[in-house]
Order: structure tokens, then sequence, then C-alpha cells
């Protein structure tokens, strides 16, 4: 869809949420570099396409529909043939009992689009616009058999054992395993998931995503074709092809569906070969809010309150893969404006944030967290990100930067806020700076959503209400009065609940709870059969109050400073703000017990 230029600086000027200035700039942008402003407007941030599409629907009087090609049901999506699908940039999703059928539509005002729609669909279709990115990712579900495809491409190859001097042929564009990459990667992207595994066994290669944190098979390749397709790897990543013995790192960026993704490459040499393991970062991805990550009550409002200060510490704790990346991308990304200079150092540089400075770890060259920040320190910044405090030299110099006027966002691997304070101790940061210096610490861990679709409530016994009440220390350490008051701000803050049929309500019994949420074993067609789909955080906020101040002087334990701040503070921990999602049916309780039970 190419909206025209006066059009598009119409939309803007009455969405008002772009000022003249911007406008400006845009234009001068667009003699510049020749691009269409429609462009320009959604590359520098102004408007997300979402918006600006919505703003041209009702310019045009045409319904705008938010697509998402993984609920759109096969028999809809192949009443139009793929080839007239991606010819015309249409899909259909929907349809009614009396046989209309609706589709979505890049460009509605595509005459001869319509007309050939009208003629293949019926007279009677109701035509909504999406935009391209939505249209896209909804064609990709015409190719949604891995195993299928990949079938058809490994038996085109023919049936002889690889040999050295066929290597070369094996790893061209057009070959077999070339084109098995391809899919595979593909297969990963729409499949949402963040890691794709690809290792070999004695007699196979297994194929396996990480799908919403958890690891599934999705698929096994003939162990023959394991250099062929280790080689085209490397070569993509730009690797030595002939070192087998030593780990190697790279990265390359692919497009699918109109979105931008970088993969972060790694092999290891183990006993049956080398395994391949490839991380999948959306670079087209935009920065969620704070809601949709997860963050309510009074969480949300110490969060809010932190960010804004003109300089101290803001830290953000958790394992590997508990979302802190994430949740300071958006935290960066709603502070990132022009008259702000933001520079992190990170390892690796994970999401890409238009404005913001941002240098990647290389030991190699020198270039340490240590050494990085020293740098950051000399280019004027108003805001600093560093990866992660892992030492002494790191801690002191981020602390420093803390001190004279900056705000610093870093990460440490601890199991808890409270826990947090005492590890700086450990590093040998003096207790006075630690106090005078962090603002806040926000702990975090990543569970998965139920699927809306097919999730069941279920009335829990007394053995299972037994069980919940030891698990999350209810009636012990909160009551149930103290639940449902914290349930009902959850609701008052609308924290994105699955689905209304979800919603759980204890005011209706004040003395136990009634409705617990479960996943359906064999799930449904949304969520590909696991009863989840997508993840949301769980989290607790430890803010630097005047008592956390004099228990950090006075070295008291993570377990003081824990308990001190949940009686003084009305800290919510992870479990309990875990159990409040699943009570509104955004996730399961075994769910909050699997991420949270080491804690």
């Amino acid at each position: 869809m190419r909206i025209p230029d006066n059009l598009v600086e119409k939309l803007l000027v009455e969405s008002g949420k772009v000022k003249q200035e911007q406008i400006k700039f845009l234009r001068e942008q667009e003699e510049k570099e020749k691009k269409p402003l429609q462009d320009l407007a959604i590359k520098t941030n102004l408007i997300s396409e979402k918006d600006l599409t919505k703003l041209y629907a009702n310019e045009i009087d045409v319904p705008f529909i938010e697509l998402n090609g993984k609920e759109i049901k096969d028999v809809l999506l192949k009443k139009l043939p793929e080839r007239i699908a991606r010819q015309y940039n249409a899909v259909v999703f929907d349809m009614d009992e009396a046989g209309n059928v609706s589709v979505a539509m890049e460009d509605p005002d595509d005459i001869q689009a319509l007309n050939f729609l009208r003629k293949q669909l019926g007279s009677n279709i109701k035509v909504y616009i999406s935009t391209s990115t939505l249209i896209r990712s909804a064609l990709d579900q015409y190719r949604d058999n891995i195993s299928g495809e990949l079938t058809k491409v490994i038996e085109s190859e023919k049936a002889e054992e690889e040999k050295e001097e066929k290597e070369e042929e094996n790893i061209a564009e057009d070959s077999p395993v070339a084109q098995s990459v391809n899919l595979i990667i593909e297969y990963a992207i729409k499949q949402g998931a963040s890691d794709v595994h690809i290792e070999p066994r004695e007699d196979m290669i297994v194929i396996r995503y990480r799908v919403d944190g958890i690891l599934r098979e999705a698929n096994k390749l003939p162990r023959k074709i394991l250099n062929s397709l280790i080689s085209r790897i490397k070569i993509l990543s730009n690797m030595k092809i002939d070192e087998h013995r030593a780990p190697q790192d790279g990265r390359f960026k692919v497009e699918v569906g109109g979105l931008v993704y970088a993969l972060r490459v790694s092999t290891l040499p183990i006993l049956d070969g080398e395994k391949v393991v490839i991380r999948i970062l959306n670079e087209s991805s935009k920065a969620a809010d704070f809601n949709e990550l997860g963050f309510w009550g009074k969480a949300l409002e110490q969060l809010n309150e932190a960010i804004i200060q003109p300089h101290g510490m803001i830290l953000v704790t958790g394992p590997t893969g508990s979302g802190k990346s994430t949740t300071l991308f958006s935290v960066l990304s709603k502070l990132n404006t022009p008259n702000v200079n933001i520079s992190t150092i990170e390892d690796p540089v994970e999401y890409h944030i238009v404005g913001a400075n941002q240098t990647q770890v290389n030991p190699t060259a020198g270039m340490t967290f240590t050494n990085g920040l020293r740098a950051l320190l000399r280019q004027d910044p108003n805001i600093i990100m560093v990866g992660e405090v892992r030492d002494r030299e790191t801690a002191d110099l981020a602390i420093q930067a803390a001190l004279t006027g900056h705000l610093v966002f870093s990460t440490l691997h601890t199991n808890n806020a409270a826990t947090c304070l005492p590890r700086l101790l450990d590093m040998g940061v003096e207790p006075f700076l630690i106090a005078s210096t962090v603002r806040i610490v926000i702990a975090q861990r990543l569970v998965r959503k139920l699927c809306s679709n097919c999730s069941t409530a279920v009335n829990p016994d007394e053995n299972t209400l037994k069980r919940l009440y030891e698990d999350f220390g209810i009636e012990k350490d909160l009551s149930l009065k103290k639940l449902n008051e914290l349930e009902e701000m959850a609701h008052k803050d609308n924290v994105n609940p699955s689905s209304s049929k979800v919603e759980n309500d204890l005011s209706t019994s004040p003395n136990s709870i009634t409705r617990i949420f479960k996943a359906k074993e064999e799930g449904c067609e949304v969520c590909n059969n696991t009863g989840y789909r997508g993840r949301i955080g769980i989290y607790e906020v430890l803010p630097s109050t005047e008592g956390l101040q004099h228990m950090i002087i006075s070295n008291n334990t993570s377990e003081d400073i824990e308990k001190n701040a949940i009686q003084n503070d009305n800290m919510i921990t992870m479990k309990i703000d875990g159990l409040i999602k699943s009570l509104r049916g955004q996730t399961t309780i075994e769910e909050v017990i699997r991420v949270t039970s080491s804690d």
C-alpha cells in the first residue's frame, strides 16, 4: 500500500502525535533519501505502521483488522490459491453462517484486485485493510509443513553419500542443502521460536526449536547431509568452514514476511559432530509498553517514577532468558528522545534502538564492559546502559557514573530483587554508595501465557487448595483478603487477561479460591497444540526507600531486606505476582511454580 505524501502529512498532523517541525524534517529527509514520506515516518518511529494504517482506514472508510496469521484456519486461507493471494496481497480470514467471506487487503483501493476477488469468492465479500507486515505474515501460513517441504527438498538430492569434491555444489545458493537451511529458519520464525538447535546424532540430525522457553523437536534429517548443512550455515555466518575442532560464533540477517531478523550463530564440536544453535532476534519489533510486559499496580508506578530520575542506578535481575534485555529495551525506547544521549555497551547487542549509540563488547580488541564504560563516560551521555555488571571494576564505574549525574541501567544474575544488593556488597562496592545510587531493583521471570482459545477453568479440590496455599504461603504470609484486594487491583489495571471468559473474582468467595485455570493438554490449532501461546513477565520491584538504605548500610541479609520490603513497602514477590496472573487466567499455577521453584 502506498499512501500519497500529502495524505500522509495530513494524517500525521491530524493524529496530534507529530509536530510541524518533525514534518518539516521528514520532508527534508524525503528530498535527500528519495524515499516516500510514509516509509520515513515509520522508519524514524514518528508513527507505527499499524497506527498509520488505522488513520488511513478511517480516512477511506474501510475497517481495520489486526490480522493474526496463526489464528486463520487452513480451510479459510485456501479459499484463495496462494498465487492469487500473493499477487493481490489479500487473505481470507473469516466467513459467516451465510457464506459471506471477510478478506484483508493491503490496498483496498485496488479496483482490479477487488473485481478479481469478487469473481473468485462471490460478490458479497467484506473488505478490511491490514498492514503490509501482517498481510505478509499471514501469507507465510501457506507454507506450514516443514517435514513435507524438507522431505521434497532432500529427496531431490542424489541418494549417494557425500563426497569431498561435491561440497561446493552442496552448499550453492540453489542447492537442496541451502533450501533446507532456508526452510528450517523460516519455519522457526513462523513458529515464534527464539532458538534453533541443529544437533548431530549417531544416525540422524535432530532439529529442535525453543518456543516460549520450551524446547521441542521439529524434525529429523539424514545424517549424510550434516557436513554440507553446517558448511552452508558457516558460509552465511562468515565463519571458517574448514575449522571443525573449535567453537565459532557468527551472525547474519534474513527477511521473512517483510520483517528483518538478526540471527546469532554458535557452533560447538560434540561427540557426533558439530552442533549449531541459532538465536533469532526480530530487528523489526517495536518496544512493548510496560502493561504489555506485565507490570501493573504499585510496581508500575514505582518503575515509572524511577526512570524519570535525573541520575541513579536501575538494576534488572534474573537468570539467562528471563526477559531482562526486553525490559531494558522497552525502558530505553520510552526514554529515547532527541534531547537525550543514550549510550550502551552490550554483549551482544540484541535490540536495535534507533537514535541510541550501541556498542558491542569485543574482548579480542580490548573492548570489555569496563573499557567500554570508561569510553562511554567521555561521550557526554545522559543515559548509560551496561549489559551486565560482572566484576568490581565495572560495578565501581557504574556507581561512579550514577553519582556524577548519569542515569545508569544494568543487569545482574541473582534469584530475586533483595539478593541483588548483597551481591554488589560481595563485589566490594561500599554500602553507602549502593544506598545512595540504586533507585530500584527489578527481578523477573517469564511464564507461558495460556491460550485464550482453549484454556479451561476448573474447581480445585481440597488437596489442590492445600498444596496451593502451602506453595504460595497463603494464610501464613498472605491472607486471602489481601489476595482478593490485589486481584481486584489487577482487574482495575486491566493486566491484559487472556480473555474475558477466564477472569477470576475472589470477591464472590473471599474465604477460598474457587477457580484455577488449566492448559488444555492437547491444545488447539491456535497454540500449535501446546495449550500456551506467548509469554508474559512476572516481577518483583524493590524501590530504594529510607528504610532499605539503612538496611544496606547495616549489612542486613537479603532475607531481612525482602521481609522488610514486603511488610513495610507492600512489595509483591514474583511468586505472588505470578499467582495473581494465574487467577486472572493469564498463566497457570504450574508455570509460576516452574520458573520460581529455585527461588
